[in-house]
């Protein structure tokens, strides 16, 4: 009998264990804390977007957690180093996948190293939540488990064409990244060019991280375009304007955000008066968004005095994830975050000034889009 009341006291036990929330939690979660993984590059040319965009969450998350985290679980991400390499994202995905058992994956920087990771997260089940990728690859087809803050590719090349087209400026060369954030981004200007009825003289590209431009003036500067449009990163696309100007090229340069615009700005200085540059989040200078005073509040309590568009877009990507974690509740599973950041809308939630919204079939969540430009003493204007 002592025996039987011995065996039915172990079961007990272990059927406890079994159902308590620490033996229940998803990979990631354990009673006080919530880990996230990204691959990003925190070193060579595109750095300056990982630092960023990872320093705007991390200022985000530490206020978070300073007061509690969510439900006591602070919120940390384990950040590995890519250098915007596709094989080494592969590389760091797995090993955040399956040897540090990530909750989910956040703030990948780049079209090409998202998508190539893109298989390992669909395979995984895991979220992949605010990606710095404009590519129309992780909206369509549609794919539940990815989430994006930013506006697309698609969505920035329709506001610089209408403002070029607006201003008379038809004859354009495009100088693109031979990557697939370039790639997608010159098929996207062909495409809405054929709409909108302008010309396309040239499209020259130029190898990923290299500053040798001479074959894309060579191409471009004969044909006198009104406007070149820049698909590429800061330090090429620096040395295409220095070099154009420096042969008296008098047009327009425009380029999507992901250019990074603080370091061509930094780079240029005053040679980079008149580029023109979307952006997918305010201007981080101005408290015209609730938003934007809630970032330069929380990084001057820092102690940080330089503020950026990749800073303050990896402030609200973590801000929304927050919000995402709320809802999925007291024990969150993957499948509960996502179906909660499925319920986030304009009208239940209020980022700041800047729309979110996602449903069980759209997971773009901005179609945002301002424009800036750099001035003649070498600052920003919006």
């Amino acid at each position: 009998m002592a025996g039987r009341k011995h065996s039915v006291f172990l079961l007990c036990i272990t059927l406890a264990a079994l159902l308590s929330p620490a033996a229940r939690a998803e990979p990631g979660i354990t009673d006080n804390q919530i880990l996230l993984g990204q691959s990003a590059a925190f070193t060579g040319p595109t750095a300056p977007l990982g630092i960023q965009f990872s320093l705007g969450a991390k200022v985000y998350l530490d206020k978070i957690n300073s007061k509690g985290g969510v439900y006591g679980r602070r919120i940390e991400i384990r950040a590995l180093d890519d250098q915007y390499d596709p094989d080494l994202a592969l590389k760091n995905t797995v090993q955040l996948i399956e040897k540090d058992r990530v909750f989910g994956l956040f703030g990948y920087v780049g079209s090409p190293t998202s998508k190539a990771v893109i298989p390992l997260v669909s395979k995984a089940k895991i979220p992949f939540f605010a990606p710095m990728s404009g590519n129309g690859s992780l909206r369509t087809p549609f794919n539940r488990l990815i989430f994006n803050i930013r506006a697309s590719h698609r969505d920035e090349i329709e506001f610089l064409l209408t403002q070029l087209m607006t201003m008379g400026l038809k004859n354009l060369a495009v100088f693109y990244q031979d990557d697939a954030y370039g790639r997608t981004g010159l098929a996207g200007i062909e495409e809405k060019l054929r709409e909108k009825g302008g010309r396309l003289l040239v499209a020259t590209p130029v190898q990923k991280n290299s500053t040798d431009v001479s074959e894309a003036v060579a191409a471009i500067l004969p044909l006198r375009p009104d406007a070149v449009l820049l698909v590429s990163t800061y330090n090429s696309s620096a040395a295409l304007i220095k070099a154009l100007r420096a042969q008296s090229y008098r047009g327009q340069f425009y380029s999507m955000s992901f250019i990074g615009s603080q370091a061509l700005l930094s780079t240029l200085g005053t040679e980079g008066a008149g580029v023109v540059i979307s952006q997918i989040v305010p201007f981080p200078w101005q408290v015209s968004r609730p938003v934007v005073g809630e970032y330069q509040k929380a990084f001057a309590q820092s102690g940080i005095q330089t503020l950026d568009f990749s800073s303050l877009e990896g402030f609200i990507a973590a801000k929304v994830l927050v919000e995402g974690l709320r809802r999925a509740g007291l024990n969150p599973t993957r499948e509960k975050f996502i179906r909660a950041l499925e319920t986030i809308r304009h009208d239940n939630y209020d980022v700041g000034g800047f729309g979110i919204q996602f449903s069980a079939t759209n997971h773009e969540g901005s179609k945002f889009i301002d424009m800036t430009a750099i001035s003649r003493d070498g600052k920003f204007l919006n």
